[in-house]
């Protein structure tokens, strides 16, 4: 099964199994938003870690399904597995390891927090397809200095764990062997306390994001009916698809 949960000692933990890459594909954000809310209403569980398999933690969103034809279903149910994520009632916690790229940073930035192995690259790419990256327009000048926010999207660059961590995107840095093990310390830190607690605080820390829906839609607005509007944005996807440099009439 590419979306795996167990639950044990009041912690869920979520993996990612669809090598080569865990892309994250209409399917696979269909089976992940099913195993959100199966146990959301669980009572006994007060913390979620979420992992993967393989060499990479994500290499993010199905190009194929970004194009015409199909992102006009994709990009919405992309943003409502964001949301499902942030409105996850108990603290979230991503272990990353590897590459974790466009949809699945957006993803992990809709957490709480973020354990990282040492070798792990996060970055949105998407600009450099000729789009751009709904839930990260939102979340990134949120949770980063806005330069750096801006940075990344509009340059589609990466940064390593150690700069993640130095802005404030990721909490720990750890040997790419001990990633689980430290991760799953931190959950069973938190773990202990009250699952009542534990629910009202996530929903306080989430006050200040009030109106996230209304701007993540208006984000994926923009992609649906402007964005790929143009030109440049069919064929950035198309020749990312045919392995060629894409040739921008910038309109």
């Amino acid at each position: 099964m590419p979306v795996q949960m167990e639950r044990q000692d009041g912690i869920a933990r979520l993996t990612l199994d669809e090598p080569p890459l865990n892309i994250l594909s209409r399917s696979l954000l269909a089976e992940l938003r099913e195993a959100l809310e199966d146990c959301r209403d669980d009572t006994h569980i007060r913390v979620l870690v979420v992992r993967a398999e393989g060499k990479d933690f994500s290499a993010g969103a199905s190009v194929e399904e970004h194009l015409p034809g199909q992102f006009e279903e994709m990009i919405p149910e992309f943003v409502d597995t964001i949301l499902a994520v942030d409105r996850f009632p108990v603290p979230v916690i991503f272990a990353v390891h590897g590459r974790c790229l466009g949809g699945a940073f957006e993803l992990v930035l809709a957490g709480d927090m973020i354990v990282a192995a040492e070798g792990a690259l996060f970055g949105v790419p998407e600009i450099q397809l000729g789009v751009l990256p709904p839930a990260a327009c939102i979340l990134l000048p949120l949770l980063a200095p806005p330069s750096l926010a801006a940075e990344l999207v509009y340059s589609g660059s990466s940064i390593d764990a150690t700069a993640a961590q130095r802005a404030g995107l990721v909490l720990r840095v750890t040997p790419d062997g001990e990633l689980l093990d430290e991760t799953m310390r931190l959950a069973d830190s938190i773990a202990g306390g009250s699952a009542a607690a534990l629910r009202h605080a996530k929903q306080a820390m989430r006050t200040g994001r009030g109106d996230l829906e209304e701007r993540m839609r208006g984000a994926s607005q923009i992609y649906v009916n402007e964005l790929m509007a143009t030109e440049d944005a069919t064929e950035g996807l198309t020749s990312f698809m045919e392995k060629r440099p894409a040739q921008w009439s910038h309109s």
